[in-house]
């Protein structure tokens, strides 16, 4: 499974105002791991920025006046997300913006929809966290992710909190990609127990293996509320499966 975890910055909030993207930010997984691939870039956008919309990125139409318009990029951008599933905060205005850019560059190019699948973790957030603010800068509180060094908005460096924030938001997930043949075995199944009563043999780690199983613990039990393993180190009176060595 291809993904491509993308952000934009613009020029103002609205492309039928004539506002353009002026900056594209795009970061790789595969298997819900990052290949090291990105695609980065800064956009001359031929028109100028909406009031407060520069101070937000802190793009100045000086910077970009020499950088290439995204007629000049479209090619790469494209052959860089075509047939990944794009995961994207907000979908609905960075794909508001992008199909406008492609059919200002000709409408051969279609749109996003028709190259990708769209995922919207701002729809995900809302539905996990209803009533809550779920604007990047609090899902990344929210779910324990360092954004201290996020002063301004840029394209790239929020694609990578995204990524961040995607795997919290979806941690947990089982899907192996098996569909209803999975599903078809589940239902045939015969129901599996685990006897928490009988006793289990000691495993003898090193300090450092046991202060990493702790803090692990500690990440799923902020994250989900509990860890399994404190089941069974409720039924033993304490952690006694594990034992330094």
């Amino acid at each position: 499974m291809r993904q491509v975890i993308l952000d934009t910055e613009t020029t103002g909030l609205s492309w039928e105002r004539g506002c353009r993207v002026v900056e594209i930010g795009c970061v790789e997984f595969v298997e819900r791991r990052p290949t090291g691939r990105t695609f980065h870039r800064y956009l001359n956008p031929d028109c100028d920025f909406e009031p407060g919309a520069a101070e937000v990125t802190g793009l100045t139409l000086d910077f970009l006046s020499d950088k290439p318009r995204f007629s000049e990029v479209i090619d790469e951008f494209l052959e860089f997300i075509e047939g990944a599933e794009l995961i994207i905060h907000n979908a609905a205005f960075d794909i508001g913006f992008l199909d406008n850019e492609l059919r200002l560059c000709g409408a051969h190019y279609g749109c996003i929809s028709n190259r990708c699948r769209i995922e919207d973790t701002l729809l995900m957030a809302r539905k996990r966290y209803t009533g809550q603010r779920n604007s990047l800068d609090a899902l990344c509180r929210r779910l324990g992710i360092d954004n201290s060094h996020r002063q301004l908005h840029g394209a790239l460096l929020d694609a990578q909190l995204l990524a961040e924030v995607y795997i919290g938001l979806t941690s947990g997930q089982t899907d192996l990609g098996f569909g209803d043949v999975a599903a078809e075995l589940a239902s045939e199944a015969l129901p599996f127990e685990i006897d928490l009563s009988r006793p289990r043999p000691r495993v003898r780690v090193e300090a450092e293996e046991l202060q990493a199983h702790e803090a692990r613990l500690a990440v799923l039990r902020k994250k989900s509320g509990a860890a399994v393993w404190d089941r069974f180190a409720e039924n033993a009176g304490g952690d006694e499966a594990l034992a330094p060595a």
